[in-house]
């Protein structure tokens, strides 16, 4: 390994690969430090369960954030799927359900009811705010009044950037159960109330539905791994040197030069591009990183012989697990379960949601391999509960899950499970502190700490990037930059801007118009929607 370059990346997730292929397409001289012995972070494809030819999408599950001008400037070959069913979800206690079908609006009003034309007033204001924020999540960051200005909307700014969005909520929908459906958008992976004054639900839920201006949610097809193989395969044709197996224990620096050193040595370099939570860089600078994060989730991957059958006779099951099929996340039901888990307990119903992903993409699935996969994303089911008595305590809450699920199945979801041929059931369960383990989150948080407004906070911000730390050589490029979170890669290439300057981002932007007008290998208009 070269012991000097221009950059060194800590950490080899999708970030960190974005970075890398940008930097190293600038010209600069590019080393990726990853401590694990492969490449990807949480965004990675793996087969789980012995003897069982699967790619399933281990932790991070699907693709919104990610611009397509990354995609187009990098010239990836990568392809997602749009799922026509956005929603499912079974109303408790009834056999019934509510059915979102983008592509049958008729379907759609059908199955709401009275709460069809809230709906649809809601989601077409929701969009003019997503129109006008994402293409700003690329450029220098704007000030809080200019973000307000672009988006031209001051009722819609009170709601969303300035008041709990739960009163939104409320007062835009009478039913509890569309209530609910919106609400989990702004609770995925953040432990928070509908009306926390911290907003922190807020943030995630703008998050949830910016991605590209739509906010619509895509399979990646061949699994979230084929994404950083593909960054991986970019950023090395561009000559970034990527390493496995090197866990990165200190970092000096001093905003002029630094050195990184790992555990087979150290890289002196001009900048350093953290992709690493902000929590594990400031214990890599030697200083104390304040309040420990805390990671809301249990994340179960399944593998099943079929899919079960519904309470709901009138929605087929391969139309209510194609989208996110909602398991008692109801508005009353998300709120009562935030209370429990904040006192320690075990939520009862345990809210959830659900995704199939070989529906929409069967090339997950190897040759020989029938039935389907099934990922479950536990809400409100944060590290603390699992803090004590760690190994009873993640099967009493998988088990709880389990339960909430069958309570809207008409089987039990266990006489669905493939075996594998060790006779193990095809199933695992990934709780905040395993993520902490495996990839290095602190308290297994997926955005690495709370998500941060896509502004400028403070007047020195404006202008710069949201990867700038007190050290003028050291970015933040991963999930904890202001505009990071999700499988995104804008922080990655908005700490390469930063690193790049002025002068070198005008030339790589020129070779970029250039490479534009070759036409990128990716269309996203080929996407199955």
């Amino acid at each position: 390994m070269r012991r000097r370059c221009d950059v060194v990346v800590v950490g080899g997730g999708h970030n960190a690969l974005v970075a890398a292929a940008y930097l190293a397409r600038a010209g600069r001289s590019v080393a990726v430090l990853e401590r694990s012995e492969r490449l990807g972070g949480a965004a990675v494809s793996e087969a789980p369960f012995p003897g069982v030819d699967v790619r399933l999408s281990r932790y991070s599950y699907l693709v919104s954030l990610l611009p397509r001008a990354i995609v187009e400037e990098l010239g990836l070959r990568f392809v997602t799927r749009r799922r026509r069913i956005s929603s499912y979800t079974p109303v408790p206690g009834t056999d019934t359900g509510v059915l979102v079908d983008t592509a049958d609006p008729a379907r759609t009003r059908a199955s709401m009811g009275d709460g069809f034309a809230a709906w649809e007033a809601f989601y077409d204001r929701i969009a003019g705010v997503a129109r006008a924020v994402f293409p700003t999540m690329l450029e220098p960051l704007a000030s809080r009044d200019a973000l307000r200005r672009r988006i031209g909307d001051d009722e819609a700014w009170e709601a969303l950037f300035e008041r709990p969005i739960g009163e939104l909520i409320e007062a835009c929908f009478a039913d509890d159960v569309l209530r609910g459906i919106v609400l989990t958008d702004a609770l995925i992976g953040t432990f928070a109330g509908a009306r926390d004054e911290s907003l922190r639900q807020n943030r995630c839920f703008l998050y949830h539905v910016i991605g590209n201006g739509t906010g619509d949610w895509d399979v990646p097809v061949g699994g979230m791994g084929a994404l950083t193989a593909e960054l991986a395969r970019c950023a090395a044709e561009a000559g970034a040197e990527l390493v496995t197996g090197a866990e990165v224990t200190e970092i000096e620096a001093d905003g002029e030069s630094a050195e990184v050193r790992y555990d087979g040595g150290a890289i002196a370099c001009r900048h350093v591009v953290a992709t690493c939570a902000p929590a594990v860089l400031d214990r890599l600078l030697g200083r104390d990183g304040g309040d420990r994060p805390e990671g809301a989730q249990l994340k179960v991957n399944m593998l099943l012989d079929r899919l079960p059958r519904l309470r709901d006779r009138d929605v087929p099951p391969a139309d209510a697990f194609a989208g996110t099929f909602h398991v008692n996340e109801t508005y009353a039901q998300l709120q009562s379960a935030f209370a429990a888990a904040w006192g320690g307990l075990v939520p009862e119903p345990v809210p959830c949601e659900i995704y199939c992903h070989s529906l929409t993409d069967p090339s997950i699935l190897g040759p020989g391999v029938t039935g389907h996969t099934l990922t479950l994303f536990a809400l409100h089911t944060p590290a603390r509960l699992f803090a004590d008595n760690r190994a009873a305590r993640a099967h009493e809450v998988l088990a709880a899950t389990m339960r909430s699920l069958n309570t809207v199945l008409a089987e039990p979801i266990e006489d669905c499970l493939m075996t594998a041929p060790d006779g193990s059931p095809c199933l695992e369960a990934k709780t905040p502190l395993d993520l902490e383990d495996e990839l290095a989150m602190p308290g297994g948080n997926i955005f690495h700490r709370d998500l941060a407004w896509p502004f400028a906070e403070e007047d020195d911000e404006v202008g710069g990037w949201g990867t700038e730390t007190d050290i003028a050589n050291v970015h933040v490029g991963g999930a904890g930059a202001r505009r990071g979170g999700g499988v995104s890669g804008i922080p990655g290439r908005n700490a390469a801007m930063a690193v790049l300057g002025r002068a070198a981002r005008a030339a790589f932007g020129a070779r970029v118009v250039a490479f534009r007008k070759r036409r990128s290998p990716y269309n996203w208009q080929n996407a199955t929607r």
